[in-house]
C-alpha cells in the first residue's frame, strides 16, 4: 500500500494530496529513510510524521485501503510511549507559553494599537 495513502487512511492527514505533500517534503520517514509518496508501506514498518512542532513516532500495525472512523484508525498504528510523552510534554510546554504571548491573531484593534503605543517610548526626531 503506498505511504500517502496509508498516511490518509490512518487519519494523520485530511486528504491524500495533503499526505502526499507531506512526504514529498520530507515530513515523513519511513524506516530512518526519506521515502516517495508512492513507497510502498508494510505492517511492522517503523515511521516518523511531523506535523508541526510535533513528531509521532509509529509502527504501522495494519494497512487499510478506505478511510474510516478515528476508532478504527487508531488500530492501524502503535505510538511508541516515549514518543507520546515527548509529545505531549512538547504539548504542555506550548500551552504554558501560550499564556505568555499577549498577541493574539490578526491585527490590533484601534484600542490595542492605542494601548500599545502608551507603552513604548515617544518618537523624537
Amino acid at each position: 500500500m503506498r505511504i500517502d495513502k496509508w498516511l490518509w487512511a490512518a487519519r494523520f492527514f485530511k486528504t491524500r494530496s495533503l499526505a502526499a505533500q507531506a512526504v514529498d517534503g520530507g515530513k515523513v520517514s519511513l524506516n530512518g529513510q526519506r521515502p516517495k509518496p508512492a513507497k510502498e508501506v508494510k505492517a511492522g514498518d517503523a515511521l516518523e510524521v511531523r506535523i508541526g512542532a510535533f513528531v509521532f513516532d509509529i509502527a504501522v500495525r495494519a494497512l487499510s485501503e478506505k478511510r474510516g472512523p478515528a476508532p478504527e484508525a487508531a488500530k492501524l498504528y502503535e505510538e511508541t510511549e516515549a514518543g507520546r510523552l515527548a509529545r505531549l510534554e512538547l504539548a504542555a510546554k506550548l500551552r504554558a507559553n501560550a499564556a505568555l504571548n499577549p498577541f493574539v491573531k490578526g491585527r490590533p484593534t484601534k484600542k490595542a494599537r492605542r494601548d500599545l503605543e502608551r507603552f513604548q517610548p515617544p518618537n523624537e526626531e
